[in-house]
């Protein structure tokens, strides 16, 4: 397959082009589908319902990640075999968080019971209704799952003054041996990336047997592969 890459910085939207026209500008050189990444949350869905080709989201600001979803759940089904039952657990900043939503939506949807972990600053209002159990002490939320997934600060997308200070956070919401003993003993450590060592869980358990980041990202390959396969008609 040939992949034609286009940067928003360097196309004609910068010069007052609208999205829809630089899509379908770039649907003319007979592209079959189109990946698209935007901070603003809904491009993805709005092109979509305006082009004839297959739109395939790969993230649209803090809204959903759905390909992150896709590989999270074929890890966690590798290692678990059924994802229907299992307690899952998602720490850190669940506000600012597109992978947090997918999974949500996903891991509900296969069955398991999905609790949410934050400061009260991070955790988006009404997300109750989502389904989810929301806990403000990892110590509380840890207990019995089955896969811990952690999240980073997105300061990127954040206004200042909704935490403290990025040392209190650590020590109240980082992830240490000591919390995981809270969790099952099989249970698994999972990170969309990038991680940020020393913030979200120290090396030793980011590098330990029970983490799978790096499983994650050898089955992101083999998970994107699969979408485009089915979306491009298996040919």
């Amino acid at each position: 397959a040939d992949v034609l890459n286009f940067s928003s910085s360097s196309s004609s939207v910068v010069k007052g082009e609208t999205l829809l026209d630089t899509a379908r500008n770039i649907l003319a050189m007979k592209v079959d589908c189109l990946v698209l990444r935007h901070p603003t949350p809904g491009t993805p869905h709005l092109l979509a319902k305006k082009l004839p080709v297959s739109v395939i989201n790969a993230g649209d600001g803090a809204h959903e990640h759905p390909t992150q979803a896709l590989l999270d759940l074929y890890t966690i089904r590798e290692r678990k075999g059924e994802v229907e039952g299992l307690k899952i657990v998602i720490i850190g900043d669940i506000a600012h968080s597109r992978v947090a939503r997918s999974n949500i939506w996903a891991l509900q949807k296969l069955g398991a019971e999905v609790r949410v972990c934050a400061p009260p600053t991070l955790i988006p209002p009404l997300i109750e209704k989502m389904g989810v159990k929301v806990f403000y002490s990892p110590e509380d939320a840890l207990k019995e799952v089955d896969i811990v997934m952690m999240l980073r600060i997105q300061k990127e997308r954040q206004n200042t003054g909704l935490l403290p200070s990025l040392s209190e956070y650590i020590e109240l919401f980082s992830l240490t041996e000591e919390k995981l003993g809270l969790a099952k003993d099989d249970a698994l450590i999972m990170h969309p990336g990038p991680v940020n060592r020393g913030v979200e869980l120290p090396a030793k358990l980011a590098d330990g047997k029970r983490s799978v980041i790096l499983n994650q990202v050898t089955n992101g390959v083999a998970v994107r592969m699969a979408v485009l396969y089915l979306l491009l008609g298996k040919s």
